[in-house]
């Protein structure tokens, strides 16, 4: 079975389980999600690849990270993820890529990324719940983090956090390639 078949049945397995355990039906958890009830029984059928965002989407509305709704084991209390394993969800052409390095539920879900930008390249977040905090550090060029239409620099070395529950931009404006490394933190669902 393929990686994308793996996460594909993986990630219907785990919508299902998690919106049963919520008690939502499909159509409360196409509502609080903002996507189609049809999205949903596709996804939970594994007969459909979602968008990240669509994926994110999800996964705050039901309040997991987007690891536990990937994860296709129940492991020990400690998970090693190698590096060949994290998962690459975003990618461009020019180079350009986010990988989901590692995610818990603590209380809520809490999310560590790696993100690479090519020069001129961007990627738009639609805001998260209210409660979702964001923290980066750019280890390579430079951010241009827009949050709620404010443009903050962020250069190599430097760190910043932010209320994500705006929309909010990650951007490379610079002439090399940025790096950074990102944890989110999202309330948990009550």
């Amino acid at each position: 079975m393929s990686d994308l078949e793996l996460l594909t049945q993986s990630l219907a397995r785990n919508v299902k389980r998690w919106r049963t355990e919520r008690g939502f039906t499909l159509d409360t958890l196409a509502a609080r999600a903002g996507v189609s009830r049809g999205m949903l029984i596709q996804i939970e059928q594994a007969r459909t690849n979602p968008s990240l965002g669509t994926v994110v989407k999800i996964g705050d509305a039901l309040g997991v990270s987007i690891t536990t709704l990937l994860d296709y084991e129940q492991g020990p209390r400690v998970r090693v993820v190698p590096a060949d394993q994290a998962v690459r969800l975003w990618h461009t052409d020019a180079g350009s890529y986010n990988r989901l390095l590692a995610g818990v539920e603590a209380p809520g879900p809490l999310e560590m990324w790696e993100w690479r930008l090519m020069p001129g390249e961007g990627s738009l977040s639609d805001p998260h719940p209210v409660g979702t905090v964001e923290l980066v550090h750019v280890t390579a060029g430079e951010l241009t983090l827009t949050v709620d239409a404010v443009e903050y620099r962020v250069a190599a070395g430097a760190s910043a956090s932010f209320e994500a529950n705006t929309p909010h931009t990650y951007a490379n404006d610079g002439a090399e390639p940025m790096d950074m490394v990102m944890a989110v933190s999202v309330p948990p669902v009550h």
